[in-house]
């Protein structure tokens, strides 16, 4: 009994073996079709301006809110270094 369970196990992992070897020269010969097919390869230049038909540009409106958005911002980030720069110098102004 225990020589046949041995046998059926021998066997089905030669059966897994082969199943492997199988899948490997398959996928060698899916690779060697890939490696002679030749892909005609678009000029730089049709490829930018394909790109270029697919960006989404931006409105003059977004352009405009975008940029009084940035400007916001960076007058809110001067004023906050320059209120920090003055308790800083109030600060050692008090140890001198």
């Amino acid at each position: 009994m225990a020589k046949e369970v041995k046998a059926k196990k021998d066997a089905k992992e030669k059966k897994e073996k082969d199943v492997k070897k199988v899948k490997k020269t398959e996928s060698k010969k899916v690779d060697k079709k890939k490696k002679t097919e030749k892909v005609k390869k678009e000029s730089l230049a049709k490829g930018i301006k394909k790109e270029m038909k697919l960006v989404k540009w931006p409105t003059a409106k977004e352009i405009l809110k975008y940029t009084i958005a940035t400007v916001v911002f960076c007058v809110v980030l001067v004023a906050f270094f320059e209120v920090l720069n003055l308790i800083l110098a109030f600060i050692k102004g008090l140890f001198n």
